[in-house]
């Protein structure tokens, strides 16, 4: 085979696979596109819940709060000594 010949091989099954990407991928995305709107019209999206307000906080959930925080404080500078350079 000359080069030439090659080269048409080579640019010919470039182009088949590129052409078989192009449609899978067009297939892909006009399928979810489609399972998209089959999903919102069968199933609609659930309604929000009503906002709590946070000036109801007892307590217990005000301590475990502050809890949380200095715990997740601890564990930041715990990290930062042991990986400063």
């Amino acid at each position: 085979m000359q080069g030439s010949e090659l080269l048409q091989e080579g640019l010919a099954l470039m182009g088949l696979g590129m052409g078989f990407v192009f449609v899978f991928l067009t297939v892909l995305v006009i399928g979810v596109t489609l399972m998209s709107k089959l999903i919102g019209r069968f199933q609609p999206a659930p309604v929000a819940p009503a906002a709590k307000r946070k000036g109801r906080q007892t307590a217990a959930q005000a301590g475990l709060d502050d809890e949380v925080v200095a715990v997740i404080s601890a564990a930041v500078h715990r990290y930062r000594a042991a990986h400063r350079r």
